[in-house]
């Protein structure tokens, strides 16, 4: 089978944007507050820390982080690090705005937080290099090149946890979907067409299996039926193209509605209010 690129139509469609907003040392107790649709990506690159946040059953979670490593918090979650890295410390942090918010498929599925050790994803090095070189150094468009380094390490970061989902024992979502290279064609068609009249004969093709075995399999690996799935990328989608603009009617017919009501109506159900009611929402939160 062709090797497919399962990440690319994800993040077109729905990009997540990074922006360093803080480099070097930090003092004492440094907390970072939640925020909807926004997570945080730390690099320690040298140094230790202890880090704090509240886990399961709203029990306080703490951890001590005393190598290299990439912190990953994906949903909105406070947090905060104890014994700050120091002025020996190579320490950077960004923040990531998911497109979709917390409906993006990705933030759904990702752990809470995930410490990584920066050994384990040895493709990490250029990057890194390429990052702290630029964050040292006060040059004309410093932060922009920051924003973007970021981003590769953001992508490197997803690649490594596509291709260790059993080590990492997540449960079933997209990330356990796209590792398998079976549903992994389906999952990217879909993404890449959310908008085509999709039908379960249709995506099962995509994945050259028969529809009672790809029903089955997705949504084992998935955790919800394939209709289901491309209703709620659709939706995702869709949040998107109305924040930017996008009328109600063309983003209906774009995503594969025959009709705005019945876009409405889908809207509706999975998000309570109306699409028009909750870009006035969204947009009212937004000026807060």
């Amino acid at each position: 089978m062709a090797p497919v690129d399962r990440l690319s139509s994800l993040l077109v469609q729905l990009r997540v944007r990074t922006e360093v907003f803080h480099t070097g040392p930090l003092c004492g107790v440094t907390t970072f507050a939640a925020r909807p649709g926004r997570g945080f990506l730390h690099v320690l690159r040298r140094g230790a820390m202890e880090i704090e946040h509240v886990g399961a059953g709203g029990r306080i979670e703490r951890r001590v982080v005393d190598t290299p490593s990439l912190l990953l918090y994906p949903r909105p979650l406070e947090h905060a690090f104890h014994n700050a890295p120091t002025d020996d410390s190579d320490f950077a942090c960004a923040t990531l705005d998911f497109a979709g918010g917390e409906t993006h498929p990705l933030v759904r599925t990702l752990p809470p937080v995930l410490v990584l050790p920066l050994d384990a994803v040895r493709s990490l090095g250029p990057a890194l290099d390429l990052l702290f070189a630029e964050v040292d150094d006060v040059r004309c468009g410093r932060r922009l090149v920051a924003d973007r380094l970021f981003e590769v390490v953001l992508i490197e970061l997803f690649r490594w946890v596509l291709d260790h989902t059993d080590d990492l024992a997540l449960p079933a979502g997209l990330l356990t979907g796209l590792a398998d290279p079976r549903l992994a064609p389906a999952l990217v068609a879909v993404h890449e067409q959310p908008g085509r009249a999709w039908t379960l004969a249709s995506m099962a093709h995509e994945a050259s299996m028969s529809r009672s075995a790809f029903a089955a399999r997705f949504k084992e690996a998935v955790g919800q039926p394939p209709a289901e799935y491309l209703t709620r990328w659709r939706l995702t989608v869709a949040q998107d193209r109305l924040r930017a603009g996008a009328s109600v009617s063309r983003t209906a017919t774009e995503l594969g509605y025959a009709t705005s009501a019945a876009f409405s109506r889908a809207f509706t159900q999975r998000l309570g209010a109306s699409p028009r009611a909750w870009l006035a929402a969204t947009a009212g939160a937004a000026s807060a």
